[in-house]
């Protein structure tokens, strides 16, 4: 134990001088104190993955129907509560849209903040996309862009909730929460066979997808444009992350929505066969953060 608190005191001590005092406000908040939890769980998750390949290989895929439902519904339902939390806090805090500090709205920034831990731990809750493509043999959907999307969401916003937890941070996962409404909404509705004829909208929700990426670079520049005080590096950080996205996305809709399929590929596949890129549907479940949950 003495030398887990070694290793946890200079690993905070690191990330204390390489980023500053962190903010006082979050101190005591759980798993924020110290950056040993999130490490150790994005550690487990991707030990999951690894053994949950091997354990699986001789083993039938599970449906997981009703899981299925339950886990989409409950995230549905977080991301409607942090939607509407944020949303009113920052009009509570007379946010400015352009570019907000992080002390100005006094006891408003505090309610922010309570919601973007949320969003933190959200991250956490959805390293189950991931264990629940193991446990349905969706090994296919489990690329390296994927995983690396989930693992760095949840360590990025441990540290945004120990440096920058309100104020310009805000505007991104108002965002998001309003998408993995959609989102999580259109992979619950798809569980049911009876339900996917009604499903036509999925290309739509990839283009709400990528202007929420889109707006939230404009926010972003928007307080390099005009400084309010928010950590410049920090502002860099985010617009040069979601650009990744963008990019990632950009080339998932080409490839999904644009290209036709080669007359040899058509001639080649089986009749009544679906014509899909190789990556790019990886790189929209890496991106999106979701996953593409059909029923077995």
């Amino acid at each position: 134990m003495e030398h887990l608190k070694a290793f946890d005191d200079e690993v905070n001590a690191f990330l204390d001088n390489m980023f500053g005092p962190r903010d006082p406000r979050v101190r005591g908040w759980l798993m924020l104190d110290s950056y040993l939890p999130t490490f150790v769980l994005t550690g487990l998750y991707l030990l999951c993955i690894w053994l949950g390949n091997r354990l699986m290989r001789g083993r039938p895929a599970l449906s997981l129907r009703g899981l299925l439902t339950l886990y989409n519904l409950s995230i549905t339902l977080l991301s409607a509560y942090m939607l509407a939390e944020l949303i009113l806090s920052s009009w509570e805090g007379g946010y400015n849209l352009q570019c907000q500090d992080l002390t100005s709205a006094g006891g408003a920034d505090i309610r922010v903040a309570r919601v973007l831990w949320w969003y933190y731990f959200s991250k956490l809750i959805e390293f189950l996309d991931t264990i629940f493509f193991v446990l349905r043999k969706k090994t296919s959907q489990i690329t390296f862009l994927h995983v690396y999307h989930h693992a760095s969401m949840f360590n990025i916003w441990w540290c945004v909730l120990n440096w920058i937890p309100c104020g310009q941070s805000f505007f991104g996962p108002t965002l998001n929460s309003f998408i993995h409404i959609l989102m999580y909404s259109y992979y619950g509705l798809s569980v049911f066979p009876s339900m996917r004829k009604y499903l036509w909208w999925k290309r739509y929700l990839t283009q709400a997808q990528l202007v929420q990426f889109v707006l939230t670079i404009a926010h972003t520049v928007s307080a390099v444009v005009k400084p309010c005080g928010f950590p410049f590096g920090c502002l860099v950080f985010q617009s040069s992350y979601m650009l990744t996205l963008v990019i990632l996305f950009l080339n998932f809709y080409v490839q999904t929505y644009r290209k036709k399929p080669m007359k040899k590929d058509m001639e080649e596949l089986p009749a009544g066969k679906e014509v899909k890129n190789g990556f790019s549907k990886a790189y929209f479940t890496a991106a999106n953060g979701a996953i593409n949950k059909k029923a077995q």
